[in-house]
């Protein structure tokens, strides 16, 4: 983007407070629309909702025909399973009080077809222990390490006794691999995809050998956004696709990733001006509690009417801009801000104020944004 482009028109900003978390529904529903067109088969699609956190974002998914979801929280999956999703996957390892609450999940929403991951085997004897203990079971994934060297274990011996304990212990169904390559930036699709394929050929053999050996595999859990594009025209019937970013799209894979650029950022926060200390500087009230801050200082937000401008400071409430374009600006005007890295950004707002043709037309909670709803 090099200026405000006419589908971020917002008629009455006077009504938004700032900073302000603001959802365009029209460029949502055309990310959807693509990640669909991508996937090919809809039911291969497992989205992951972090990047939201929103029941009203996942009901247009479920409208759309997507049913089954990847979460990272039980926050998250509470709130897809209170609006009807029927397959969560909770890609996380349960230790400590969140075997607990696994239990207290599957005993709230016996209907939903609920999975975890693993890479231990002790948390997998506890884990099958409380399961059992509470009558009932859970699925649960292999977590596989396809180099990110963050959860997981790579394929070899030791996974394969991993999946077999798995497949061995009672409250527990082995349900397949999940496989998050978090780690693969190649700015070419093409070198993703060479990755990505490597990795499928050690991948597939490893399932192949469990299930000569009578331990089936029902399903891959593969990538995310990145490596979304590499995996979509795999057609092992088991491949399921969670890419989560590309809902709202932002800056940072926009411009990391040529191939991305298919999605439209949906989401932005509204920003005002609250200062111009000197000539050369304007002050935004979009500080560090209302952009994502993981990125880099400088790096954390794209203001499409400032393209130039040099951000030289951020604090808690402050975003300090230097341009010569700075006199553009006087206190009390507004602009948006794209956060870089839109996920995190998101859970810093209870609700989203959403836009269609320019106009405001609701807000949309950010229910999942707490680490505990009810259990």
């Amino acid at each position: 983007m090099n200026a405000m482009r006419a589908e971020y028109r917002i008629h009455h900003p006077e009504k938004i407070l700032s900073p302000g978390f603001v959802v365009f529904r029209e460029l949502v529903e055309h990310n959807l629309n693509t990640m669909i067109e991508i996937a090919g088969d809809i039911g291969r699609l497992r989205p992951h909702c972090k990047t939201h956190k929103m029941p009203e974002l996942t009901k247009l998914q479920l409208a759309a025909g997507i049913t089954k979801q990847k979460a990272a929280t039980f926050a998250e999956s509470e709130m897809l399973a209170d609006v009807g999703v029927k397959d969560i996957f909770l890609a996380y390892n349960l230790v400590g009080p969140n075997i607990a609450r696994g239990v207290n999940f599957r005993t709230k929403y016996p209907d939903v077809r609920f999975a975890v991951t693993a890479d231990d085997p002790a948390n997998i004897t506890q884990l099958g222990e409380a399961m059992t203990a509470a009558g009932t079971e859970i699925d649960v994934l292999l977590d596989v390490n396809p180099g990110r060297d963050r959860t997981g274990r790579p394929v070899g011996d030791e996974a394969y006794e991993l999946y077999k304990q798995l497949a061995e212990t009672p409250g527990i169904h082995p349900a397949g691999f999940h496989l998050y390559d978090g780690h693969l930036h190649d700015s070419e699709l093409k070198d993703r995809q060479a990755a990505v394929e490597e990795y499928w050929t050690l991948i597939s053999a490893f399932r192949d050998r469990l299930e000569a050996d009578g331990y089936p595999v029902p399903k891959i859990v593969c990538g995310g956004t990145p490596t979304f594009q590499a995996y979509a025209p795999m057609t092992d019937p088991v491949i399921e696709l969670s890419p989560g970013t590309c809902t709202f799209h932002d800056i940072g894979y926009d411009t990391a990733y040529p191939d991305l650029q298919v999605f439209t950022p949906a989401a932005a926060v509204l920003t005002r001006v609250i200062s111009r200390p000197t000539e050369n500087r304007v002050t935004f009230d979009v500080g560090t509690k209302g952009v994502a801050s993981d990125p880099p200082m400088g790096q954390r937000v794209y203001l499409p009417e400032l393209p130039d401008g040099k951000q030289v400071l951020q604090n808690e409430e402050h975003l300090v801009i230097e341009s010569d374009d700075a006199g553009k600006f006087q206190p009390g005007d507004w602009t948006l801000a794209f956060p870089r890295h839109v996920c995190p950004t998101s859970a810093l707002y209870k609700e989203a104020t959403v836009i269609a043709d320019g106009e405001i037309v609701g807000h949309w909670e950010v229910v999942a944004r707490d680490r505990c709803i009810t259990i």
